[in-house]
């Protein structure tokens, strides 16, 4: 049986080039980690559950915020872990300074027998999407391509101010 997951990634446009909030991955694994560590902000939610509903929830225990809107729908992705990612794409600001992400347990040094909590989510931030695709995980890229497609967007087009305000 596969495990699914939803969640949801915020897009925005700045002198018309198109940028995304990612949250970087919480805990002593990806602590020193920057390419491939972020994340859009998702979990894990049952199959009797609404998928878009366990996205905006899991937006808002990785963020503390909740956001709603006009969601684009950017279809599953099966992940290298097996787990099925369902993703929508909203255009929404958001100020990465204030995030709050709830927590998890975990037994830190291993077999320590000292268990601490860590953040799901240590930071947000904008990227541009080139810099993103370095930045995300690589099972999650096809949500960026995706919504490029979604939005007609190409770096020739970038620079036309008119173009995506």
């Amino acid at each position: 049986m596969s495990v699914h997951s939803a969640g949801i990634i915020l897009y925005r446009f700045i002198e018309s080039k198109l940028q995304v909030m990612l949250v970087h991955l919480g805990g002593p694994f990806w602590a020193k980690k920057d390419d491939g560590a972020w994340s859009i902000p998702k979990g894990i939610y049952e199959k009797d559950e609404d998928p878009l509903a366990a996205a905006k929830r899991e937006f808002r225990e990785e963020t503390g915020r909740e956001v709603d809107g006009m969601f684009i729908d950017l279809g599953e992705v099966k992940q290298p872990s097996r787990k099925i990612v369902h993703a929508w794409a909203l255009k929404h600001d958001f100020d990465t300074s204030k995030i709050v992400s709830n927590l998890f347990r975990l037994e830190w040094p291993p077999k320590s027998g000292s268990i601490q909590q860590f953040p799901e989510a240590d930071r947000a931030q904008w990227f541009e999407v080139q810099e993103a695709r370095e930045k995300i995980l690589r099972g999650q890229r096809t949500f960026l391509e995706r919504l490029i497609v979604q939005l007609g967007y190409t770096p020739e087009n970038a620079g036309a101010s008119h173009y995506f305000e």
